[in-house]
């Protein structure tokens, strides 16, 4: 299955800003987390097709999953 996949701020350095990746069918979204090499620790909002999510849900064809880095400042 096809799924787009956005990352954000820090998340880019090295990768990539929106990509088109293709999944085998029932990959959830810590699957795809942790195929990109995503710090854990790190992590902040997931949005699937603009909703927020946990790493447990299954994706599907056609899903956008975009992925934030934790912010601060003040």
């Amino acid at each position: 299955m096809t799924v787009t996949v956005k990352l954000f701020a820090t998340f880019r350095k090295g990768r990539f800003k929106e990509s088109q990746r293709d999944y085998p069918e029932q990959t959830t979204v810590g699957e795809v987390i942790d195929d990109l090499c995503l710090p854990n620790h790190e992590l902040g909002a997931i949005l699937l097709n603009a909703r927020h999510v946990g790493k447990g849900l299954q994706l599907h064809e056609g899903d956008t999953l975009s992925i934030f880095p934790l912010v601060g400042g003040g």
